[in-house]
């Protein structure tokens, strides 16, 4: 898995204190935008403590995303308040050999990996025989598997940022896609340090909102995001 910060909106914690001064000053946004570090901290920290968040919205981050699979990419477009673009299967064919994502649970045990790898290249196969024959690759298709890696850019605003890694930084969440939302995390925290400073699954802060789901180690993931 290959996950990179492409760009991002520039100055974004000026910005979303700005924008959160906006609703209770009369002055010109050119004023607003002058505000000191200091008074800048205490305002980013008193917006996220009263969850006022829609100012976060006005801030935006795009990464560039490789090596994850389909599985991973089906769970990901479900946040929908994000855009995405994904290398098409319909116009990028895998003739020579498509790449696949091997489960941890799978790749540590040899006679499953064996199982695993043979299953993908019988896909191979079949994929290659259908093109050989003259399928169009978007038809083709149908017989790759979720292991199928994929690539895609997305971008995201702040909030649903936020929501993302409360949800997906959890120990619960798939391993696939919680992985890449610590990847995620790492990059956006030196951008943007305050609005990040406590993104993370909702055990960081209080009781683990799974309630009788819950993975047990509340204390293991704190320590886990001190150390982020």
């Amino acid at each position: 898995m290959l996950v990179q910060l492409l760009t991002h909106t520039p100055e974004p914690e000026r910005l979303v204190a700005a924008a959160a001064r906006l609703c209770y000053s009369a002055s010109s946004v050119e004023k607003l935008l002058q505000h000191d570090s200091a008074r800048r901290e205490a305002l980013l920290a008193k917006i996220l403590s009263v969850g006022h968040l829609s100012t976060l919205e006005h801030v935006s981050f795009t990464f560039g995303v490789e090596g994850i699979s389909r599985a991973c990419s089906h769970q990901l477009v479900r946040h929908r308040l994000a855009s995405y673009s994904q290398q098409s299967q319909r116009y990028v064919s895998h003739k020579d050999r498509f790449a696949a994502v091997t489960p941890p649970s799978i790749a540590g045990r040899p006679e499953l990996l064996a199982l695993f790898e043979a299953a993908l290249d019988q896909v191979h196969r079949v994929y290659g025989e259908l093109m050989e024959a003259g399928v169009p690759a978007e038809d083709a298709r149908f017989v790759l598997p979720n292991a199928a890696e994929t690539k895609l850019v997305m971008t995201m605003n702040a909030r649903e940022l936020l929501h993302f890694f409360a949800l997906r930084c959890c120990r619960r969440a798939q391993w696939e896609i919680r992985a890449l939302a610590m990847e995620m995390l790492r990059l956006v925290r030196p951008a943007a340090p305050r609005l990040f400073e406590v993104a993370g699954p909702g055990c960081l802060h209080g009781a683990c909102p799974e309630g009788a789901m819950t993975c047990g180690h509340a204390e293991d993931v704190r320590k886990e995001f001190a150390d982020l």
